[in-house]
């Protein structure tokens, strides 16, 4: 296996508690999912830091003016965009992600930062007249948004290292609240470099501190210390549910795994539509929630359209992720790699056909099709969270829905199709939180409401507007009028 074309300096980095930078003895590696490369290290907090951290962040309150939030979301978006080759080749280095995703990440994390700026702007209080019923008053209700009382714990994953981040941490910022962040273990240097990037636009520290370590020795702290208000979490199910059993009486914004489909009807454009589903499926190495995981098509035009598909597939570049032609890198480690190749020859054994990929050299793992799936087989009945194709086929669309909602997850979808009266039926019928026409499942700007229900979570939404209602007390004042 070839060395990566870029590198970055090996980043020995340090908790960000309080302003300071605090060293531990104990330490983890950040390696590069494709060549090994140890390219950082981290360290393993104490419950004593992580308690630190919170005494810090609720003892301090903020008084930062809407002028002031904005000022510094838009300076960090500005540094952020000039800083692009630098902070994408990061994320590259600790994720695996292909410098066309990693590039196009920084983008988004940089509108989450301007939407953030134009949202602490944003004063969306209401005004109530209360004369409007035969028993009412002179009087008016107006409503205020204020910060959380207590301490924000944020728990990122691995699969958007800065822009999921982004969407915790702007949000905060904007509400004038304070947070306590955890990133993965596997991709931590990533949520630093964005930390220390708002520090130096101006963010008092005590506003954001982030944390590093072993789950299993700091998780239960971040979510049961009592100085915390609310957990806001996207990852696994299980971790998910996990945290809504330990969290007590405290809010929880959980945005977990998804399924989502691409359903094909009979009369969509096929080429359209199968570049979506290419794009859907391999984009990040389909390390998305909203990767279309399963491609639902039309039994009419099944053939044409999976020829499609395989072309498609076998053009799509894979490997060095460094190497700026390569459509697609690594995904997130070798162990991740394998299990997609077991859930895959698992399909095949039960009858689905292999047309391509399914390869694997360390974390490297090709873009994959599948065909003859059926909806009881693990690779679709379950989440395969990599850049895997697998293709069912329906009659009609009564089928089609019930294929789709015939999943623990309720996250996403999108449609191919120019019927009106059957799009209006996958608007209404499909249980998830978006549907998308003529779109990838996971089509959305950084601004708008994204969740799902189901196992995919409880039906809060994020996205910057969003996650900062989450992330306020709503409070009414009522005055004579």
């Amino acid at each position: 296996m070839s060395t990566v074309l870029e590198s970055i300096e090996f980043r020995a980095e340090a908790l960000r508690i309080g302003g300071e930078k605090v060293y531990t003895d104990r330490t983890i590696d950040v390696r590069n999912p494709y060549n090994g490369e140890c390219v950082g290290s981290v360290p393993m907090a104490t419950l004593e830091d992580v308690r630190r951290a919170y005494e810090i962040a609720h003892a301090y309150v903020p008084k930062l003016s809407r002028y002031e939030r904005s000022a510094i979301l838009n300076r960090a978006a500005a540094l952020l965009r000039e800083r692009t080759e630098e902070a994408s080749t990061l994320i590259t280095s600790e994720s695996g992600l292909s410098k066309k995703d990693s590039i196009y990440e920084i983008g988004r994390v940089a509108d989450v930062l301007n939407f953030g700026a134009i949202e602490a702007l944003r004063d969306d209080g209401q005004v109530f007249s209360c004369d409007l019923t035969p028993h009412g008053k002179s009087r008016k209700v107006i409503t205020t948004r204020e910060p959380l009382l207590g301490v924000i714990t944020a728990i990122t994953p691995f699969n958007h290292p800065m822009n999921q981040v982004a969407h915790k941490v702007v949000p905060s910022v904007a509400t004038n609240n304070r947070m306590v962040l955890k990133p993965s273990e596997k991709v931590p240097l990533s949520a630093l470099y964005f930390a220390d990037l708002l520090y130096e636009a101006g963010l008092p520290p005590q506003m954001l501190q982030v944390i590093t370590g072993d789950p299993r020795e700091i998780a239960d702290e971040l979510l049961t210390n009592p100085r915390v208000d609310l957990i806001t979490f996207t990852g696994g199910v299980e971790i998910g549910k996990y945290i809504a059993t330990k969290a007590g009486y405290r809010r929880v914004v959980l945005e977990l795994g998804g399924n989502d489909p691409l359903i094909v009807m009979d009369d969509a454009d096929l080429d359209r539509a199968s570049d979506l589903a290419v794009q859907g499926s391999y984009k990040n190495s389909g390390q998305r929630c909203t990767a279309v995981k399963r491609m639902l098509v039309h039994e009419k035009v099944a053939g044409a359209f999976t020829e499609r598909v395989v072309a498609k597939t076998r053009a799509w570049k894979y490997g060095n992720p460094m190497d700026k032609n390569n459509d697609m890198g690594t995904v997130i480690d070798a162990a991740a790699a394998l299990r997609f190749q077991q859930v895959v020859d698992e399909a095949v054994s039960q009858g689905a056909r292999l047309l391509a990929g399914n390869l694997r050299e360390g974390a490297l793992y090709s873009p994959t099709v599948l065909d003859r799936v059926r909806p009881e087989m693990t690779v679709v009945r379950e989440e395969t969270f990599g850049p895997v194709s697998p293709i069912l086929t329906f009659a009609n669309i009564d089928e089609a829905i019930a294929i789709s909602n015939g999943t623990a997850f309720g996250l996403s979808s999108g449609i191919c199709t120019n019927r009106t009266d059957d799009v209006t039926r996958f608007a209404k019928e499909l249980k998830v939180g978006t549907v998308n026409l003529w779109e990838v499942p996971g089509y959305r700007i950084e601004l708008t409401p994204f969740g799902g229900i189901k196992d995919s979570g409880l039906g809060y939404k994020e996205g910057v507007q969003e996650a900062i209602k989450s992330f306020t007390n709503c409070k009414t004042f009522t005055l004579p009028w």
